[in-house]
């Protein structure tokens, strides 16, 4: 029998590269894509995730043990100051684990997860100009210089 998010249940999360994670079953389901296997009855013989190594699975468990823990207690002021200073923490990693993070998140379809990969993501192109941005992602200019100078001009506004 498949477990539902009672607090003694587990589910059993596989990552692609074959390691097995017993989670908490309120942690997994704030994944949207596991919530919806655990509705459906669908985990049995656990929950494989082909998109998600075991190093990303890892630190995406922790992060849903924090917060399912967090949306179990009161909603007090402390809690929510102990909670962004876990995220701010968290989301401090090198770009491949941040890139991991938002296609595990996408994958998952874990919201909070997510929002946070993609505001840090922003924080990092936050006041930088086109080839700033690409010398810090790696991104390669394949417009012509005609090309490139037409774009400015048709969105001036968005270079002042």
């Amino acid at each position: 029998m498949a477990a539902d998010k009672d607090a003694g249940d587990t589910i059993l999360l596989i990552s692609s590269d074959g390691e097995h994670f017993n989670v908490p079953a309120a942690a997994a389901s704030m994944s949207q894509l596991v919530s919806n296997m655990i509705e459906d009855d669908c985990t049995e013989n656990g929950v494989p995730l082909p998109n998600v190594t075991s190093k990303v699975l890892a630190k995406i468990i922790d992060y849903c043990v924090k917060h399912a823990a967090a949306g179990d207690a009161a909603a007090v002021e402390e809690e929510n100051k102990e909670l962004k200073s876990f995220d701010a923490e968290f989301i401090d990693v090198d770009k491949t684990m941040l890139y991991d993070l938002l296609l595990a998140s996408n994958f998952m379809n874990i919201k909070s997860l997510l929002d946070l990969a993609c505001q840090r993501t922003a924080d990092l192109i936050k006041g930088k100009s086109p080839e700033q941005i690409r010398k810090e992602f790696g991104i390669k200019n394949d417009f012509t210089p005609e090309e490139e100078e037409e774009i400015r001009e048709e969105n001036s506004w968005a270079f002042k």
